[in-house]
């Protein structure tokens, strides 16, 4: 069975879809089969592994409003292994629309059943709100990975979004579990970074992934060359922190 993990959070440059991407290539170059599936219209998980988005014929766009088969949505990437669903800006108006939809919060639970076992992981980038597509994104998934800002607002939004996990949890997917949360853009020269990583861990203790991802300038550079940083410079920070990640997700799913 393909485990699904949703990577949510509704504040925007907290580094899901660095995350998202990063985490993907080195699951998949620690042989797992991987499917990204790209849920923010920003489509930057697309074009960060590398699809041109003006060549897409198929998006998730197409699945969720056209009802297309999810597999002709799927194309591959650099990376053996790794494959991804690309989104488009359409996605924007697609909670509108999904309005008239008769059991609208399942609509990629559906749509992703027929391939849950075709992988080892699906990842789901979310956007950065908590509007229908995130909430069928977290509908559909059998966990969730919410990445903290290690900065000083990065805390305010966390009660909302774990609010609406447990809403989510008690109507729609009562197997929804919280995999970690994942402090990023972490500087351990910054005090402050120190105290929000101690903060965050006195909070969800054992929920705290032991991996941080560090401040790291490969891994910004990257997605503008359409690589994940493991391709791009595979002895940087950025790669041995996602790699690291990487293996704890395997480890921890290993023991479930």
């Amino acid at each position: 069975m393909g485990k699904i993990i949703a990577l949510a959070n509704q504040k925007g440059g907290v580094g899901k879809t660095t995350s998202t991407i990063n985490l993907a290539a080195s699951l998949a170059t620690l042989e797992k089969s991987v499917l990204v599936i790209d849920a923010d219209p920003q489509a930057n998980a697309s074009s960060g592994l590398g699809v041109d988005i003006k060549e897409v014929d198929c998006s998730l766009y197409e699945c969720i409003i056209n009802h297309a088969d999810i597999r002709d949505a799927i194309y591959t990437t650099d990376i053996d292994g790794l494959d991804i669903v690309p989104s488009h800006i359409d996605l924007v108006g697609a909670e509108i629309e999904m309005l008239q939809v008769k059991d609208r919060e399942n609509v990629v639970t559906n749509l992703l059943a027929p391939i849950k076992n075709d992988y080892d992981y699906i990842l789901i980038d979310c956007s950065p709100s908590l509007g229908l597509i995130t909430v069928n994104a977290l509908t559909a998934a059998d966990s969730v990975i919410i990445p903290v800002q290690c900065e000083y607002f990065a805390l305010e939004g966390i009660s909302k979004l774990l609010n609406t996990i447990k809403i989510i949890k008690s109507k729609l997917n009562t197997k929804l579990e919280i995999e970690g949360f994942l402090l990023t853009m972490y500087d351990s020269r910054l005090r402050l970074a120190r105290q929000i990583y101690d903060e965050v861990k006195r909070h969800f203790q054992e929920l705290v992934f032991k991996t941080v991802i560090q401040r790291n300038v490969k891994l910004s550079e990257s997605p503008s060359h359409g690589l994940p940083v493991i391709l791009y410079d595979a002895d940087s920070t950025g790669a041995k922190n996602h790699l690291s990640l990487a293996k704890e997700i395997i480890e921890k799913n290993k023991k479930g």
